[in-house]
């Protein structure tokens, strides 16, 4: 694989036509090693002299903010430098040059900043329910599984086993476990074509690791935030809601917030994030394990904006549907309110109608009687009130912000409520991971103290 990549960074300095393999632009492990498994296949199987090369669709600086990306690719010895970023090829200069070839793996439908380069797309593989409204028209192969890294392992063994060296197995054979949950079968995310070639590559190569080994080591370093700057924390797992001009992000860091909090120049960081990125307020939800293996979740609101402050606040203290049970937590900085989650089954996606609300709240307390907004500052006595007038409803036009839009839909390598083939492949998200985590724990615990009884 090695010396593959560094011929694909060579041929990154000629002019000359290139087949680029694209990841999503998640960059997840699945769409990471789906790229380079597949491109590598497609150069040692292709007769005339083409080009095959991987691109993972994010920026070199962004790669720090996936851990287990990075934890594997050292323990599989390919090194980072050889990979190839969307920063570091310009595809659109290739496009009209006439010298792009398009592959989607993990993915079929490109963002509107790259809408121009769908012409070039001459294949898909994916394992997500197609969009048809959205859809390249050429060959497009696409099949329900757990991990899109199943698909291209069943392209190599059926088209050339002879290319699989114990390098290219391990990744694939360790993506496919990440994404199916370690094949659970209570969880159902695996699917027998999922198990089928997890089994194959076993079989083929004995020495790959322990499946409970690669997906422990692999979990642990996609909640890893040790080596991350305050920014990349933030942006490791973030959402963005916003409304007239005013933007609020939401981040989960998976971290105790009080070793959050006592970060050197932490209130620095944060200012500086928020003022980056144009962001009004930053609403932090910390979550991890006790040391009795039970969820804990906390929550830190930053925001310079006094009365914005008190309002999301005052939204998420007196919500009770759901109830937070949210406990204050002193705070040395006035730009900061911190609290303890006493229930710890509200996750972020259960936390953003909330702050919704609290942005809707906002404006109408900013409301002069002419209509106009009012530059005074907010009571909380006003707050209470539009609180009360806001309720609990969803606020029409509140949606992720356009100018940042979410991620494409990426595998979930979580547990899930139903089984993932009902309702298509749901998208992935740490946090969701995180729920269902929490759920098991809790269920698990109760059972042993049923059976005790």
């Amino acid at each position: 694989m090695e010396d593959y990549l560094q011929g694909c960074r060579a041929a990154l300095q000629e002019s000359r036509p290139l087949h680029v393999v694209l990841g999503n632009e998640a960059c997840d492990l699945d769409s990471m090693v789906s790229a380079l498994a597949l491109a590598f296949y497609l150069a040692k199987t292709t007769e005339a002299e083409e080009v095959f090369v991987p691109v993972l669709n994010i920026k070199r600086s962004e790669l720090p903010l996936r851990g287990d990306n990075v934890f594997f690719l050292q323990k599989i010895h390919i090194p980072e430098s050889l990979l190839i970023f969307r920063d570091e090829i310009d595809l659109h200069a290739l496009h009209q040059a006439g010298q792009l070839t398009l592959i989607l793996v993990d993915h079929h439908v490109l963002p509107k900043t790259d809408a121009a380069l769908e012409e070039a797309v001459a294949e898909v593989l994916d394992h997500r329910p197609i969009d048809q409204k959205h859809c390249p028209p050429c060959h497009v192969s696409v099949e329900l599984v757990g991990s899109c890294a199943t698909l291209v392992t069943e392209r190599i063994l059926q088209g050339a086993p002879e290319i699989l060296d114990l390098q290219i197995a391990a990744l694939l054979h360790g993506t496919i476990i990440l994404d199916c949950v370690n094949m659970d079968l209570k969880i159902g995310k695996a699917t027998p074509k999922d198990n089928k070639y997890v089994e194959k590559l076993e079989a083929l190569f004995p020495d790959l690791p322990n499946r409970n080994d690669i997906f422990d080591s692999l979990q642990k370093a996609k909640f890893d935030v040790s080596g991350l700057t305050t920014e990349q924390m933030l942006r490791k797992d973030q959402k963005t809601i916003s409304r007239q001009g005013i933007k609020v992000a939401i981040s989960a860091i998976y971290m105790d917030l009080e070793a959050f909090l006592q970060r050197s120049g932490l209130i620095a960081d944060l200012h500086a994030f928020c003022q980056a990125h144009s962001y009004d307020a930053l609403v932090a939800m910390t979550i991890f394990f006790n040391t009795h293996n039970e969820p804990v979740r906390q929550l830190a609101v930053f925001c310079p904006h006094t009365a914005l402050r008190v309002m999301i606040c005052g939204v998420l203290e007196s919500s009770h549907s759901p109830s937070l049970k949210l406990v204050p937590v002193p705070s040395t900085h006035p730009n900061l309110q911190a609290y303890l989650q006493g229930n710890t089954q509200v996750s972020r996606k259960k936390l953003l109608p909330l702050l919704q609300e609290a942005l809707s709240a906002y404006f109408d307390s900013m409301k002069s009687p002419s209509g106009q907004p009012e530059t005074a500052g907010v009571s909380r006595e006003q707050v209470d009130k539009e609180l009360d007038r806001a309720g609990n409803s969803l606020i029409s036009g509140l949606s992720q912000d356009e100018e940042e839009p979410p991620l494409p839909p990426t595998p979930m390598n979580s547990l899930v409520d139903e089984c993932p083939l009902d309702q298509g492949l749901p998208k992935f998200s740490a946090e969701v991971i995180f729920e269902k985590c929490s759920q098991i724990s809790l269920s698990e615990s109760t059972t042993a103290s049923l059976s005790k009884k």
